[in-house]
């Protein structure tokens, strides 16, 4: 399959999407991995379940961001999912600017060897078990291995008309 050139400068209709996908809340996660390809990161917010049978997630992430081809040849994927106090995190992972990104705070690993951000609302630790590329992204189907759910009040992260909104227990 070939890809047509993405045009210089948005159309008008690709604008419009965009303004209104602003306005589509979604939940701010960082995802991670690590194997042959080393430790990658980035902040995504295209993450949305499949299934439960067997537990699987989607996950987009654009190709031309720098970690993208490090999680395709690694495989595997931990979808961390963010609260409000891991707005700074965030921007870090969201940019690339060559510094460790991951010395900031505590990581460990679970069964695929990605990194685990320790106190993530929840983690999706997963290896990716289909690629599918669309337009300027790739969508990875993800099946989970573990799930690590934080203790306590359940608070959230949502990026909403360009900007974090905090989730709080209700």
């Amino acid at each position: 399959m070939t890809q047509e050139a993405m045009p210089a400068t948005p159309s008008p209709e690709a604008l419009a999407f965009r303004n209104g996908m602003s306005r589509l809340g979604a939940a701010v996660n960082i995802v991670t991995t690590d194997g042959p390809a080393g430790r990658h990161g980035l902040t995504v917010s295209a993450v949305c379940s499949v299934t439960d049978q067997p537990p699987t997630l989607l996950v987009c992430i654009n190709r031309k961001a720098f970690s993208h081809d490090a999680f395709v040849q690694n495989g595997t994927i931990c979808v961390n999912v963010l609260s409000p106090a891991h707005q700074d995190l965030s921007r870090a992972f969201a940019r690339w600017t060559g510094e460790d990104r991951f010395a900031t705070t505590d990581w460990h690993t679970r069964a695929t060897g990605a990194p685990v951000l320790a106190d993530a609302a929840v983690a999706f630790d997963c290896r990716i078990i289909d690629q599918q590329s669309r337009g300027t992204h790739s969508v990875f189907f993800c099946e989970v291995n573990t799930t690590e759910v934080a203790e306590g009040e359940a608070n959230g992260l949502v990026w909403f008309d360009r900007a974090f909104h905090p989730l709080e227990p209700h």
